[in-house]
């Protein structure tokens, strides 16, 4: 039965994963508590270190490819910096449409902040909004990858657990 619960809790965690919540870190919170309830811990301490090490690295690629992109199409250190934090600040904050909305606030926050930190350099409008779409295909390309990482930690998971 834990089994199950723990395959039903991975698969719920990758839909939280492309909507923009905190599923990465419930897979392995439920790793770690699955290895305590279920005797003698099937899953070893090496599985658990090394998936929060891939979730730390998900997290980092998450936040640094808006701001990779938005540079990659022309914008500027600042435009670049603007997509990240408008981004993080996008998803805490969210959108008022449920379920989604931290994946559209994380969208919307990497193209204003972009935008904003082009425009302040003092580009062209269509040169700044050329940069903040560039930011918001790299939010997109973020949480692919994101989603990648999220299967990879559930298939280490789910193998580890079965023995």
């Amino acid at each position: 039965m834990a089994f199950v619960i723990l395959v039903l809790v991975l698969l719920l965690s990758l839909v939280l994963i492309a909507l923009g919540l905190p599923g990465l870190w419930i897979m392995i919170a439920t790793a770690v508590v699955y290895n305590l309830m279920v005797p003698p811990g099937p899953i070893s301490w090496f599985t658990i270190v090394g998936i929060t090490v891939l979730g730390v690295i998900a997290e980092v690629i998450e936040f640094s490819l808006s701001g990779k992109f938005a540079r990659k199409y022309g914008g500027s250190r600042r435009a670049g910096w603007g997509a990240i934090i408008g981004g993080m600040i996008g998803a805490f904050i969210g959108f008022p449409v449920p379920i989604v909305g931290p994946m559209i606030g994380a969208l919307i926050g990497s193209f204003i902040g972009a935008l904003a930190g082009e425009l302040s350099v003092g580009s062209t409008g269509a040169a700044s909004t050329k940069v903040a779409t560039g930011a918001m295909i790299g939010r997109v390309v973020a949480t692919a990858v994101k989603m990648a990482i999220g299967c990879t930690i559930a298939s280490w998971i789910f193998f580890a657990a079965m023995g």
